[in-house]
């Protein structure tokens, strides 16, 4: 049901064009992202790198970029495109449960212009962010947005720093790309400072049950699935959730 899309194929969807906030937050989190401490790729099937696919007539194109680093065990990065309108930013670094790290979580829904949606995050996974990050975060420059969005019912994995908004004009919608900045910059430098525990230190094992819950919760969000089985199908939908959207992490002895 998934191939990656053809030579022509590729320069409609580039004549499409993509919203400059998705492109200014991709390029923003490559860029903090290629600074992280011994980056690699991580390997994914690769049919799952490129894929396309039909959504109510219009064409469906997603990419993934997948690395891993010392202190967190997936880095993924996915844009997707629906015909001329849509458009979807989904960014999620998991920790390592060895590490005693937050999850980063950065979403942007756009369509036809309009940044609907608007999401980033550094997520406890143990009920309370580490105190050094809690602490930079509580002291970081903000941005007074207009438009603050309710947190879906499922939103209990979130921080209290959780930032969810509805961008009003351009100057909103580069705010936004600077604080995801910001989160992503505090994350680095806790990165590089953390240090491994024992697989079988009882942190590093509720670390990972903690991520369990979070992935857990993440699939509790039908919108995403409602779209991707209806675009490809459900069997397909459920791989794609299971296996590169929230995978359950290994247990800590198997990432040692």
């Amino acid at each position: 049901m998934t191939q990656a899309p053809s030579e022509s194929s590729a320069s409609v969807t580039d004549s499409l064009g993509i919203h400059p906030m998705v492109n200014a937050l991709a390029d923003r989190i490559r860029l903090c992202r290629n600074d992280l401490p011994a980056l690699e790729p991580f390997a994914i099937d690769p049919e799952l790198e490129a894929i396309s696919g039909s959504l109510d007539g219009e064409d469906l194109f997603i990419r993934n970029e997948v690395h891993c680093c010392r202190g967190l065990r997936k880095l993924h990065l996915e844009t997707a495109r629906l015909g001329a309108g849509l458009q979807i930013l989904h960014c999620v670094f998991f920790p390592d449960p060895c590490y005693d790290l937050p999850v980063f979580g950065a979403d942007i829904v756009a369509g036809r212009g309009v940044v609907s949606a608007a999401i980033v995050d550094l997520s406890p996974v143990m009920g309370q962010l580490p105190e050094g990050i809690a602490t930079a975060l509580a002291g970081r420059s903000r941005f007074d947005f207009i438009q603050v969005r309710e947190l879906p019912t499922w939103g209990s994995i979130f921080s209290p720093e959780v930032l969810f908004v509805r961008p009003a004009s351009a100057a909103e919608e580069s705010a936004f790309v600077d604080q995801v900045g910001d989160f992503l910059t505090i994350l680095a430098e806790a990165t590089r400072q953390a240090e491994s525990q024992p697989p079988n230190h009882p942190a590093s094992l509720a670390r990972w049950q903690g991520q369990l819950s979070y992935c857990k919760q993440q699939k509790q969000n039908d919108k995403t699935r409602r779209v991707l089985e209806k675009a490809f199908n459900p069997q397909w939908a459920e791989r794609y959730i299971e296996d590169l959207l929230f995978d359950d992490p290994p247990a800590p002895s198997c990432l040692a």
